[in-house]
């Protein structure tokens, strides 16, 4: 399928490695133009260059923190009208509530929340200006399935998706669509950081955990990346323009509601 957006320029942040990054090669693969950001210059560049030689489309790479206005001002110097936003941030460590305080709640929404609201509102008006918008915000399950130990995520990013439910109804009449993706296990760094992260409080190992993660799962496997960036990439594209505000799961079946 040609999903129609080839010449069109997309900002994907947190693109340097795991579902980020594999947005960034769907959106690539289909002729899009790319911005991407991240923290870590080395892991960057290194994605940057991957994808070039693979697809041979324009790569910029902005080292950028994107929680800090700074960051997002690089960020849109680099890429300032663009078609195609992915707001993609890494979670908070799992832990009980008991022992978090006030500066644990406002870093959690100035990571989770915040930033990503920050950066609709710098591109948005503009996407409607030009008649074509996709928004994508990488979420997480929680805010269907709450994990008790991800009190942190569970909150904020509860918050992030609450506000664009609201948003996405203003803008879609322009043809600018605002999705959440909602994803469960997936293979990925952040995956095998948030298990690590538990180890002391389980008393198992972490092959144990990983494994029985796994099978826990209706499809008896963690997820690929790649399987979340070509579903990105769908709801970037023209065909999918009558699809917003929709926080879509996409997590092998473990959620186990009917609606």
């Amino acid at each position: 399928m040609d999903l129609g957006i080839s010449g069109r320029n997309a900002i994907l942040t947190g693109a340097s490695k795991g579902m980020g990054r594999a947005c960034a090669f769907a959106l690539a693969r289909e002729g899009v133009d790319i911005t991407i950001a991240a923290r870590t210059e080395a892991t960057l560049q290194a994605t940057a260059e991957e994808i070039r030689r693979e697809t041979g489309t324009n790569v910029v790479a902005v080292v950028a923190d994107v929680t800090r206005p700074e960051g997002r001002e690089a960020v849109l110097a680099a890429c300032p009208e663009p078609d195609i936003l992915l707001n993609n941030a890494g979670g908070c460590p799992p832990g009980d509530f008991r022992d978090w305080g006030r500066d644990d709640w406002i870093a959690a929404i100035d990571l989770m929340m915040l930033p990503p609201i920050e950066m609709m509102k710098a591109t948005v008006d503009g996407m409607m200006a030009r008649g074509f918008g996709r928004i994508v915000n990488i979420a997480s399950r929680s805010v269907k399935i709450a994990q008790l130990e991800m009190g942190l995520s569970n909150g904020a990013r509860s918050g992030l998706v609450g506000f664009t439910a609201g948003l996405a109804r203003q803008t879609v009449a322009n043809n600018v669509t605002i999705n959440n993706l909602l994803p469960g296990i997936f293979d990925s760094d952040a995956q095998k950081e948030h298990i690590a992260a538990m180890l002391d409080d389980l008393g198992k190992s972490f092959e144990e955990v990983w494994q029985q993660r796994a099978a826990g799962n209706p499809a008896k496997r963690y997820g690929r990346p790649d399987e979340l960036g070509a579903y990105f990439a769908f709801l970037c594209s023209s065909h999918a323009g009558f699809i917003t505000g929709q926080n879509l799961l996409i997590d092998g079946g473990s959620y186990p509601g009917t609606y």
